[in-house]
């Protein structure tokens, strides 16, 4: 109980922060179904982070998360981005832009940091490894409730070093960004949750194909102190995906995601399209260089409606996904576990 009242929340449910995806109505819907909702904010800018956080709290008077990326230090020769900016070319004739511009990304990271301190956000969870220790000791020190992810046990046991709150174990069922640091490792949530469980001390929340009440149940037997779901929430009313990644979502069949680098230069499980298979043997440029690459053929594709070329991220048991409202599918969870 513990756990769930540091969060603020009445069921051991967390909105995951889908980056793109997440609205704010989306996020405050979340909030008031009684689970923990979740700003995907890795690719704003700290005052559009400033903007959305505002947002929210019109909308609801609960609490909520903001999801960071931790930014690398990634080494990028020029003749590897032309590279990978011609591999793209193919794609982008097929939109009607035989050339782009793609501007490349700057990270707003320190500055998010600051937005979340002003802002006074209850609760902060980063992606792609661990801030350093001045970051941690800051966001401590104004009573943020931090949150890491691990894909492996060692992962888990840096988060818990680091002075996290606790950690989600992140099952390789699960759609979206791997949220990898220690190099890439594919762990299948029902031999990784037990051994984080076993290895760390601090709350540990279960996610990667969790889509009914019954995987929620089943994961809480199992030690997790709360579980985090995406892909059955990406359907809903208030979600911010394009109507034709929800109608992809929606008309899934069993096995058809796969793990792909094509849109981000990162690992990241989605639904299996033209985009992944023309790409696939061509060179990738490294995150975040090749989501800076794709980012204008993503919104095109989008603007054309044309879903064969946008990234449609979703997990393993994306063919369980339904429509409806936030609050309808959290009741789903918490009733029958159907």
């Amino acid at each position: 109980m513990t756990f769930m009242k540091a969060l603020g929340i009445e069921h051991p449910i967390i909105q995951a922060p889908m980056a793109g995806v997440t609205t704010p109505e989306f996020v405050a819907a979340s909030a008031d179904a009684g689970i923990l909702g979740s700003i995907g904010a890795g690719y704003l800018s700290a005052e559009a982070t400033r903007d959305f956080i505002r947002e929210v709290k019109k909308l609801t008077d609960k609490p909520f998360a903001v999801n960071l990326f931790v930014p690398e230090q990634t080494e990028m020769e020029q003749e590897q981005l032309r590279q990978a900016y011609f591999a793209l070319q193919p794609i982008g004739k097929k939109l009607g832009m035989p050339f782009w511009k793609a501007p490349l990304s700057e990270p707003s990271f320190d500055g998010q940091i600051d937005v979340i301190i002003e802002e006074e956000v209850a609760v902060c969870s980063f992606t792609f490894g661990l801030p350093d220790e001045t970051v941690i000791q800051k966001l401590k020190e104004h009573n943020v409730y931090l949150i890491g992810t691990a894909t492996t046990v060692e992962e888990a046991v840096l988060v818990e070093q680091a002075g996290m709150d606790a950690v989600v174990a992140q099952g390789k069922e699960a759609g979206g960004h791997r949220g990898s640091f220690l190099g890439e490792q594919l762990v299948p949530l029902e031999e990784l949750l037990p051994s984080i469980v076993e290895a760390i001390g601090i709350p540990v929340i279960a996610a990667g194909g969790i889509a009914n009440g019954e995987h929620l149940r089943h994961q809480l037997s199992r030690g997790a102190a709360a579980v985090q779901i995406g892909t059955a929430l990406l359907a809903t009313e208030e979600s911010g995906a394009h109507p034709l990644y929800k109608q992809a979502v929606i008309d899934a069949t069993e096995n058809n995601t796969v793990l792909t680098k094509a849109f981000s230069g990162k690992s990241a499980r989605g639904i299996r399209n033209e985009f992944i298979e023309m790409m696939e043997g061509f060179p990738i440029a490294p995150y975040p260089y090749q989501n800076d690459l794709t980012k204008k053929i993503r919104s095109e594709a989008a603007a054309q409606s044309r879903p064969e070329f946008m990234s449609l991220w979703a997990g393993e048991r994306v063919q369980d996904t339904v429509g409806g409202t936030v609050k309808e599918i959290v009741e789903k969870f918490l009733g029958d576990g159907g």
